[in-house]
């Protein structure tokens, strides 16, 4: 266990050790669930190692999108549902294999990041803007929770695992948006309900690590091209 955790920094021991105390603390005052607990964590340790760059990230997200699916359902937020086991599941899959594929070979855990073009980065978010209206459109239909905000915190996410996926540092402001929005959407959930604290805590969680990993990945890009 101290090997693992020889190369994380100062930050990233203190990011994952005050989150997940406050959600394991917050899991026992608010009597959540011990899936929720578990997704919070697993996905907790998907991200940190995403900002990382570390491929091992994938195998706590399969974990992780399979549990969040099962609390998005009893919620009734549709577009996770969906999201996570038809979209997430699958490219977690092809991303373990490109990742291995383009891995650093000064070291072998971790993957060489690229940067894409700024039109391309603005193609991404017209497409996300159009996908959003669309899909609002549609969970609104099957009585979705907050339709329009369970669509675009989705939408960002499709085009935001497809930049994770081709190891894009551009993927890093979708991220932050998306999970500002998610937070909003489980503190919903967590004020009408009074349940998923968990979830609260892990997009949060989430948030920090998403701003903490555009600024590593843009270390990283200038370590691997030798800036």
């Amino acid at each position: 266990m101290i090997k693992y955790f020889k190369d994380w920094n100062l930050y990233e021991k203190l990011w994952l050790f005050i989150f997940a105390g406050v959600n394991v603390y917050l899991f026992f005052a608010f009597q959540d669930t011990i899936v929720g607990l578990l997704a919070s964590l697993t996905g907790m340790f998907c991200v940190i190692l995403t900002a990382k760059g570390k491929i091992s990230n994938y195998y706590f997200g399969i974990i992780n999108v399979l549990l969040y699916a099962y609390i998005a359902l009893q919620n009734k937020y549709y577009g996770e549902v969906i999201l996570n086991v038809a979209y997430f599941f699958p490219m977690s899959i092809i991303g373990i294999y490109y990742w291995i594929k383009h891995k650093d070979k000064k070291n072998p855990g971790t993957v060489c990041v690229k940067k894409i073009t700024r039109n391309e980065f603005l193609l991404w978010i017209l497409i996300s803007i159009v996908g959003t209206l669309d899909y609002g459109l549609f969970l609104k239909s099957i009585g979705g929770t907050l339709p329009f905000l369970d669509a675009s915190s989705t939408i960002l996410s499709i085009t935001g695992m497809i930049l994770v996926v081709r190891r894009a540092t551009a993927q890093w402001p979708l991220w932050i948006i998306e999970d500002i929005l998610e937070v909003g959407m489980w503190i919903y959930i967590f004020i009408t309900t009074r349940e998923n604290i968990s979830m609260v805590i892990m997009w949060s969680a989430y948030l920090t690590n998403a701003i903490y990993g555009y600024y590593n990945w843009k270390k990283l890009e200038k370590i691997q091209n030798g800036k």
